[in-house]
């Protein structure tokens, strides 16, 4: 029997899916209020061409339109990888009582990883940290995404060169 957390994580990684099916880094994000799922969405940086296209900022805004406030006091926010710095910042910006994470990103991560910017004491709101939910499957799908880019790129490096022998 999953968790709560657990179930809600799931559905966060469904939403990563449907970003790996249009070539996007496989993150999804969940936002739920009083254990209902409020807000859903996926990255969209290629798609968007926005650099802040990220799963949880687009999720945060959704939330937002839905509950006609930019404050998520009650909610918990479910997300497949780390937040980095510009989405830890929203997290606490817009006063997200909780943090659920997969997987622990150590190159941007800023929930505990790199640094904890959701934790800040010296900022005016702080969220609970729950890190690791459903962590090695969250990921193992990066890890595979990531895989056969780099195996994409290779292939098509070798097409190349024996187009041109």
């Amino acid at each position: 029997m999953l968790s709560e957390d657990e179930q809600f994580m799931e559905l966060a990684i469904a939403e990563a899916g449907k970003a790996e099916a249009i070539g996007e880094v496989p993150i999804g994000a969940v936002i739920v209020s009083d254990g209902e799922v409020i807000a859903r969405c996926y990255n969209k940086r290629e798609a968007l061409q926005e650099p802040t296209a990220h799963a949880e900022l687009m999720a945060i805004e959704e939330a937002s339109r839905k509950l006609g406030t930019w404050r998520l006091s009650g909610c918990t926010l479910y997300v497949t990888l780390e937040p980095c710095p510009m989405c830890a910042g929203a997290i606490v910006l817009s006063r997200i009582d909780r943090l659920v994470y997969g997987a622990a990103d150590p190159k941007a991560g800023c929930a505990g990883t790199l640094m904890n910017l959701v934790q800040e004491d010296r900022f005016n709101h702080r969220a609970e940290v729950a890190a690791g939910v459903l962590g090695a499957r969250c990921g193992q799908m990066l890890t595979d995404f990531f895989r056969k880019l780099r195996e994409n790129k290779k292939k098509g490096k070798s097409e190349e060169q024996t187009e041109r022998s």
